[in-house]
């Protein structure tokens, strides 16, 4: 009996305890799997202590964590410390923080990525979207009114016949949106409560005009492009709990206000902002960013912007390339401001690229340095063989070639056909070269044809050498054949945190 007892304690000692702290599961390698079978629908954050952006999103993460377990919803919250837990982080593809997979029906494969906002509404209404199905049916107005108080943003389709074509794209419309709930009803008492006289689909929001009424033929198309148009403020401020959601979304052209919020004339200028916002739902989102903010510094320098020239307004699109606009004007005011947006929507602007001056000494020392306004002149002379790297000052792996590329640099300098150069990409742009990643190595060979071959050899001055006399071909590949994610804004503010947990390539992402 006693060995009975003693192997019965063993055993239930040998099952990891899953801990907790502040409603969100502790998880570690040896507990995973256990928590998995209690718990088979679980939201996973893979962080970091020293993360400056899971930081921001702990008190968030905790609420929904809280708010979940309040209601009694089977869904729970867990975080895996990803510096300890190596192992666990390794196997789940964790390389920047902090990373966010939901694991549904305590399957352990192919977990879904997190992907809307870092606000508790967000969080809940993701996961209950995901769990539930994609249209809850209102049957009473109690029901409709926990819909729209409990959400930021919340869609009704009014539908007498749930079966009709209109309410079938609705369903469709709701199953192709995540971070949103839908619901339908086709209650007498909600239609009147809501002031619903026939079929129709209304947004409802806690922001600008408080709702939005579809208009025209219901498709899931249209009802798509609808909610695109209205789920976001006309104006909206960047922050970490709202990156997501302006850097997840469909549009792909922002306009960015940098102001500091102490200005006395603040509200004078965001008024002006959002009125000129309303003619551009759906094709321009308007960002309103405060220069005062330390962690906002970041993107004013990716602007080529000081604290001191704000406030300031910029335009920048986020398709294949980045492409950054820059107004004739300095007035902020809804004219100007739509007149700049009309010219950009028309597709009559130039693009604004940046450019140091050329400093004295460029060419005095091994490695030449480039800017914008020499690079043409340097890269593209048909009797030089000329290596550039593109780097920026804060990456870590910059930093770590550096003297390596100041050796190649020596090794040529008396070199009369090769030139070995360098340029800070955050403060030049070229509009013949797109730059993706730091650093990023690109040859330019002799000749007339303004040839240009990427660098994806080792980085040894043994491999850069090899690379150089063999003009271009041993470690190199045409441009553009490189797999490095491509740049959007919201890394330009992530990089202070995500550069050292990031590097498995050699390349920190923009």
């Amino acid at each position: 009996m006693f060995k009975f007892f003693l192997l019965c304690t063993l055993a239930v000692a040998s099952r990891a305890e899953v801990g907790e702290e502040e409603d969100v599961l502790v998880l570690k390698k040896s507990n995973f799997d256990e928590a998995l079978k209690a718990h088979p629908n679980i939201l996973v954050e893979f962080y970091a202590p020293w993360c400056g952006h899971c930081k921001a999103l702990a008190p968030e993460y905790a609420k929904a964590a809280g708010m979940l377990k309040a209601e009694g919803s089977a869904i729970r919250l867990g975080k895996v410390d990803a510096t300890e837990e190596t192992e666990l982080a390794q196997e789940y593809g964790v390389r920047g923080y902090p990373t966010i997979k939901f694991f549904k029906g305590g399957e352990k494969e192919s977990p879904k990525e997190y992907s809307a906002g870092r606000q508790a509404d967000d969080i809940i209404s993701w996961l209950k979207k995901r769990t539930g199905p994609a249209v809850a049916t209102l049957a009473e107005v109690t029901q409709a009114e926990s819909l729209i108080t409990d959400s930021e943003v919340a869609v009704i389709g009014f539908f007498k016949d749930a079966e009709s074509v209109g309410a079938k794209a609705f369903e469709k419309a709701a199953e192709s949106i995540d971070e949103i709930p839908f619901g339908m009803t086709s209650d007498d008492a909600i239609y009147s409560k809501f002031e619903v006289s026939k079929d129709s689909v209304v947004l409802f929001k806690k922001f600008d005009e408080g709702r939005n009424t579809f208009d025209g033929e219901l498709t899931k198309e249209n009802l798509l492009a609808f909610i695109k148009a209205n789920q976001l403020p006309l104006v909206i401020e960047f922050t970490e709990q709202t990156a997501p959601k302006i850097f997840g979304g469909e549009i792909k052209s922002h306009i960015l206000m940098f102001l500091p919020k102490a200005a006395s004339d603040f509200q004078d200028k965001m008024d002006q902002f959002k009125k000129a916002a309303e003619g551009f739902k759906g094709q321009i989102l308007f960002i309103f960013i405060d220069s005062d903010v330390d962690d906002n510094q970041r993107i004013l320098e990716f602007f080529g912007l000081k604290k001191e020239e704000c406030p300031a307004i910029r335009l920048i699109t986020l398709e294949d390339e980045m492409t950054k606009y820059k107004p004739e004007s300095d007035d902020i005011t809804a004219e100007s401001i739509t007149k700049f947006c009309t010219l950009f929507t028309e597709g009559k602007l130039k693009p604004h690229l940046m450019s140091q001056d050329i400093p004295e000494d460029w060419d005095k020392t091994p490695v030449k340095v480039l800017v914008g306004k020499n690079f043409e002149e340097v890269v593209f002379d048909a009797n030089k063989n000329v290596f550039v790297e593109f780097y920026a000052p804060w990456c870590g792996h910059c930093k770590q070639l550096a003297p390596i590329w100041d050796k190649l640099g020596e090794k040529y300098k008396d070199s009369a056909d090769t030139v070995v150069a360098k340029m800070d990409s955050t403060a030049n742009e070229i509009e013949t070269v797109k730059v993706h990643s730091f650093p990023t190595l690109k040859f330019f060979p002799a000749g007339a044809e303004r040839k240009v071959i990427d660098y994806n050899g080792e980085r040894t001055l043994e491999g850069f050498t090899k690379f150089l006399e063999s003009g271009g071909k041993e470690g190199g590949a045409p441009a553009g054949d490189d797999d490095d994610e491509d740049l959007d804004l919201d890394d330009v503010e992530d990089a202070d945190q995500d550069e050292d947990s990031d590097g498995e390539d050699g390349h920190d992402e923009l």
